[in-house]
C-alpha cells in the first residue's frame, strides 16, 4: 500500500512562552519539526510526508530547512483555521486510492517510535483505521456536580499520533462540517461511522507544549527509537 504522512504543525508556543512557533525550537541541535519529519523517513524513507503549516511560517521553515540542510522531500499544505481544516488541507495532496493509507501526526511529537509507526500502518491496513495510545499511569477522577470521583483507569486509554487510515474512508470522514468534539482524527473518523482500532504507542512520543517537555525532549534524543 502507497503510504502518505500529514505532520500538522500549527503551533504558536503560547504555552511555552517562548517567542517562537514551538515546532522550530532546536533540541539536540535540530527543530523539533526536522526531527518529526525525520522520524517517519527512518521507518519507511519511501513514504510521502506533507506538512501543514501556517502561511506566515513557510519562508521562516524554508529558512530554516537552508540553514541546516534539511533536504528530506516534502510537500507544504496551508494550516487552516483550526487542526480539522488543517487536515482537509493536507489531504487534498493525497491522490485518491483505494489502497493507500493516510498517517496524520502532530509535528511537535518527535520521539514516535518506528514501532509505533509500523503498527499504525499495519493494523490500518488490516482493519482501516488505528490510534496508538497507552495506558495512564496516574490515578483518574472526574468532575461531578458534588465534587468529582474516582475512575477506573484500566479502563481508560491516552492516545497518541501518528493515526492511521485507509485514504478514501478518512477523505469520506472529513467532507463533515466541522464540530468542536473533533479533538482528533479518531474523533472525525468515528463520528462518520467507522471503528476506531488502538495499537501500542511508546511512552517517550510526548507531545511537546511545555518548557518541563523540552527538558524531557533533550533526555528522549538519546534513547534509541
Amino acid at each position: 500500500m502507497k503510504k502518505y504522512a500529514i505532520i500538522v504543525a500549527g503551533g504558536k508556543g503560547l504555552r511555552m512562552n517562548a517567542g517562537l512557533p514551538k515546532q522550530f525550537i532546536p533540541v539536540n541541535g535540530k527543530p523539533l519539526l526536522m526531527l518529526t519529519l525525520e522520524a517517519f523517513s527512518r521507518y519507511d524513507n519511501n513514504i510521502e510526508l506533507i506538512l501543514v503549516l501556517p502561511v506566515s511560517q513557510q519562508e521562516y521553515w524554508q529558512s530554516l530547512c537552508r540553514q541546516y540542510e534539511f533536504t528530506q522531500a516534502h510537500a507544504i499544505a496551508n494550516g487552516g483555521e483550526t487542526r480539522f481544516h488543517s487536515v482537509q488541507n493536507g489531504l487534498m495532496l493525497v491522490p485518491d486510492a483505494a489502497e493507500s493509507l493516510v498517517a496524520i501526526h502532530d509535528g511537535v511529537r518527535p520521539f514516535v517510535s518506528r514501532q509505533t509507526i509500523s503498527e499504525a500502518f499495519n493494523c490500518a491496513g488490516e482493519y482501516g483505521s488505528a490510534v496508538p495510545a497507552i495506558d495512564p499511569v496516574d490515578s483518574v477522577r472526574s468532575l461531578t456536580g458534588n465534587g468529582s470521583e474516582a475512575l477506573d483507569r484500566t479502563k481508560l486509554k491516552m492516545v497518541q499520533t501518528p493515526q492511521v487510515f485507509k485514504t478514501g474512508m478518512l477523505k469520506e470522514a472529513y467532507l463533515q462540517p466541522f464540530s468542536p468534539s473533533f479533538t482528533d482524527d479518531a474523533s472525525v473518523v468515528e463520528k462518520y461511522g467507522h471503528p476506531i482500532r488502538l495499537t501500542e504507542g511508546n511512552r517517550e512520543n510526548i507531545k511537546i507544549t511545555t518548557p518541563f517537555d523540552l527538558l524531557v525532549a533533550e533526555v528522549c534524543c538519546k534513547l534509541p527509537l
